[in-house]
């Protein structure tokens, strides 16, 4: 719709975790680079950090950067029992029919990691949104999993991503087990004013476009409204671009953010809930 008018061959702000936008912040950038390391050491790394603060595009980028020594076990949705895991587990590594009772599962499993050490291939396990993960006894599944090892090194690396609510659940003394297993842990902070520029010139060079679309004061409405999480960045950018359009108006400024706050807002609403007299409660 807009592209042509802002110079552009795509949409710069999609919803999807495309990592050919993946902004890398200083905070992204060691994020990265832990999770890198964790892989390499087939160790278990915990990743946390607010929603839409970038974990699953950085999940998917890793994936991308990794070799063809690995093999990626991808879990986006976590809700399972423990031998729903098992099983689900047993699957993505190619069992072809995997057992009914925990302990032929675990053979199963076992006998698949062997054999991709064998083909010089390292499991990765990528476990997203594991806040959701209902069960206490599926986290000391994902613990025994690192039992599977030799002498000098485990047979498969685990990345448990998910909310700042996961970090407070593991911490309680239950999973003191789990935690004595993560090698590497990381939380990701939201931009900051400067990065949130940055991070918008970014996406838009990556589109196509210029930098320098959205001048310091659109900058700032951006970044008031969004704290710095890209995920609000991109939606707050997509609505200021379509309203721009509309306007005929370029670079967008500080009027065009003014302009979609309404629109912003009244989305945000049902998060931020109401009061007893039915008006909205602000910020």
């Amino acid at each position: 719709m807009y592209e042509r008018f802002f110079g552009l061959n795509e949409r710069p702000f999609s919803k999807t975790p495309d990592p050919r936008f993946l902004f890398m912040s200083r905070m992204h950038r060691e994020a990265m680079a832990r999770l890198h390391y964790a892989v390499e050491e087939r160790d278990l790394i915990l990743l946390t950090g607010g929603i839409g603060c970038g974990k699953t595009t950085l999940s998917r980028a890793l994936m991308d950067e990794l070799g063809e020594g690995f093999k990626i076990l991808l879990f986006i949705n976590p809700r399972l029992t423990p031998l729903e895991f098992l099983r689900t587990l047993a699957l993505r590594l190619g069992v072809a029919e995997p057992a009914r009772f925990k302990t032929e599962l675990l053979e199963q499993i076992g006998a698949e990691l062997y054999g991709l050490y064998r083909q010089n291939l390292c499991p990765v396990l990528v476990i997203d949104e594991a806040q959701l993960v209902p069960h206490k006894d599926t986290f000391e599944e994902i613990r025994l999993l690192t039992n599977f090892q030799l002498d000098d090194r485990n047979l498969m690396s685990i990345v448990v991503m998910g909310q700042p609510e996961l970090r407070k659940r593991l911490a309680h003394r239950v999973y003191e087990p789990l935690r004595q297993r993560i090698g590497m842990q990381f939380h990701l902070e939201p931009l900051s004013l400067e990065e949130t520029a940055e991070y918008l010139d970014y996406r838009v060079g990556i589109a196509g476009g210029a930098p320098g679309l959205f001048d310091p004061g659109a900058v700032a409405g951006i970044f008031r409204f969004s704290g710095g999480i890209p995920r609000k960045i991109n939606h707050a950018a997509s609505l200021a671009l379509l309203e721009a359009f509309g306007r005929e108006v370029k670079p967008v400024n500080a009027a065009v953010l003014d302009a979609v706050m309404a629109e912003l807002d009244l989305t945000a609403e049902p998060m931020q809930g109401k009061l007893n007299d039915g008006s909205c409660r602000h910020p």
